[in-house]
């Protein structure tokens, strides 16, 4: 990188904390401009080596909080270290992946190597990897307890250990795999324990494992009554690689006379420009690489409506003044409920209705649900609008158009043109003719449209059985990853909450066991319970929600397979 590009690294916001300069120009190629609050406060103290507990939820950036700290040390290593350097424990498959792609784009530049090892994947890869050498490893605790005991996951060269979902990691039955880990690995370890809420079992690990460490808390901003201006809010649930065909999608039902598309990153906002421009979008950029010279060109173009779509950051997008805003749409689910607020803040001015529209992926559900608790206010989700809702959209365009021209008059130039077709043909095929000429003309061709698959949103996190099994149904190999028992779902309601029952397949639950006891303590009829999923240390059952707390009050007291369990609404059905 040139030595501008290397002065912006420092001016940004993660050169103030610390990082090798290395790990900077990496954040700047993946377009991060400025620390998220979990960021600011973790970053700076992992840094020094001491001890951490953080409590911040879902979607604040934990990953990039405890990952640069951890390669910044990492590149002060000797390169003949003991090797792996790291161990970050996830509760989930997916997070494992997710995570360990985060860190391996954040190392590249200081070569940094990640594995990902969890259930639900052969071991001789994973077992070779290690044997060769990795310096971070990121694991479910089942899988990393297993690979411990079969010696090829070695802890002697461990030097900082991540637990990562805590609270999750406790509710899935990890305690004792945490508990032997911890335990084997180096007393003059670093360790981070990062939580979305911090229960007594937490503290207690924290207590034993961890010392002297520093509290970092980032609770959510609440939203005063009445802050959040009168919008239409609506979210599609979005595989992620349809997002920008869905944007496409969305832009062309919606026809917004001037809108933001807000993202979290510079290469995004480049990105979506050269695509929507592609398709004939009049569309400019604004993100914190620009200089003010073209951010002033950009705001005037869009301000004079000569672009009618603007691509920006939220940092790039503070302090602008848009008066006339019919739209907002969240490329991403903003990872706070604040910056929700300030984004759709920017339509429904003066009285006029606005419109904010969220594409989020199936993970990213439970962030919306959180936004709606911060703002008191209800995304409804929405099917994503099909090649018919499209095809009917651009005619209803089309038929619009017509009706102004007629409105506006001065036809009198085409009249010898129907004159002399309806001496040949009917009047009505040639208007329909003329109707079709002009529908073409505004409309891309429908035939090359697809559609674009629905997804159900994960119940606010997918929960598996880490130790193993073949990987489940959903992205990315979601779903539940060890054999999974489904009871067919009954008269499904509009209306059902999901309660988590802590015992499972280990336990020898069966799905007729819950709906016994469902239907012979609360009273419910069998086909008043929805799905059911049994996992090896817990399962997971639908019910209409209205009945829910009467379910788990009469669960409560009662006996499945012998033993008292916890019952519960799933986390986030709160």
């Amino acid at each position: 990188m040139g030595e501008k590009g290397s002065k912006k690294v420092v001016e940004s916001g993660f050169g103030t904390l610390g990082l090798d300069p290395r790990i900077l120009e990496a954040l700047t190629a993946l377009g991060y401009e400025e620390p998220s609050p979990i960021q600011r406060e973790a970053i700076p103290i992992l840094l020094t080596g001491k001890d951490l507990v953080g409590q911040a939820a879902t979607g604040t950036g934990k990953t990039a909080a405890f990952a640069l700290p951890l390669l910044h040390r990492l590149s002060l290593e000797d390169k003949k270290r003991a090797r792996p350097y790291a161990l970050v424990l996830v509760p989930t498959r997916e997070l494992a992946m997710q995570v360990a792609e985060a860190v391996h784009r954040y190392g590249k530049p200081i070569g940094a190597s990640v594995l990902p090892v969890y259930g639900g994947q052969a071991y001789g890869p994973q077992i070779r990897a290690l044997e060769r050498g990795t310096d971070i490893v990121i694991a479910t605790p089942g899988r990393a307890l297993d690979l411990i005991k079969r010696k090829t996951l070695r802890l002697d060269g461990i030097r900082i250990v991540v637990l990562d979902e805590a609270d999750e990691m406790l509710d899935m039955g990890f305690a004792e795999d945490i508990e032997a880990i911890l335990s084997d690995t180096p007393a003059e370890r670093q360790t981070v324990l990062f939580s979305a809420t911090l229960p007594p079992r937490i503290a207690a690990i924290a207590k034993k494992h961890l010392t002297e460490p520093q509290k970092v808390q980032i609770k959510p901003e609440p939203s005063a009554a009445g802050t959040v201006p009168l919008v239409k809010q609506t979210a599609y649930i979005v595989p992620r690689g349809h997002k920008l065909a869905t944007l496409g999608r969305v832009l062309d039902i919606e026809n917004p006379t001037s809108a933001i598309v807000f993202c979290r990153r510079r290469n995004e906002v480049d990105e979506l420009v050269e695509t929507l421009g592609a398709r004939g979008c009049r569309v400019e950029g604004l993100h914190g690489g620009m200089t003010q010279e073209q951010r002033n060109r950009v705001m005037k173009k869009f301000r004079s409506e000569t672009a009618e779509l603007l691509i920006a950051t939220d940092v790039a997008a503070r302090g602008l003044d848009i008066q006339q805003l019919s739209h907002v749409i969240n490329f991403d689910v903003p990872v706070e409920a604040e910056s929700y607020v300030h984004r759709i803040g920017r339509v429904g001015r003066a009285g006029r209705e606005g419109v904010a529209i969220t594409l989020a992926e199936p993970r990213e559900h439970r962030q919306l649900r959180m936004i709606e608790h911060a703002t008191g206010q209800k995304i409804a989700i929405e099917k994503i609008p099909t090649v018919a809702d499209l095809r009917a959209r651009r005619l209803e365009l089309t038929r619009a158009s017509i009706r102004e021209s007629i409105v506006a008059g001065e036809l009198e130039n085409y009249r010898v043109i129907v004159e002399s077709l309806a001496g040949e043909f009917d009047v009505m095929d040639v208007a329909m003719a003329a109707a079709k000429l002009l529908h073409q003309s505004i409309a891309t061709d429908d035939g090359e449209e697809e559609e674009i698959p629905d997804v159900e949103p994960f119940r606010d996190r997918p929960f598996r059985d880490a130790r193993g099994g073949r990987p489940g149904p959903g992205p990315r190999g979601g779903g539940f990853a060890g054999p999974r028992e489904r009871r067919p779902r009954g008269e499904r309601g509009a209306n059902m909450t999901r309660l988590f029952v802590g015992a499972g397949r280990s336990a020898g639950v069966r799905p007729q066991d819950l709906v016994g006891a469902i239907t012979g303590e609360a009273g419910l009829n069998g086909r008043q319970v929805g799905d059911i999923d049994i996992a090896d240390r817990f399962s997971l059952v639908e019910v209409p929600s209205e009945l829910a707390d009467a379910v788990i009050d009469a669960l409560r007291g009662s006996r499945i397979k012998g033993r008292s369990v916890v019952v519960r609404r799933e986390r986030g059905e709160e």
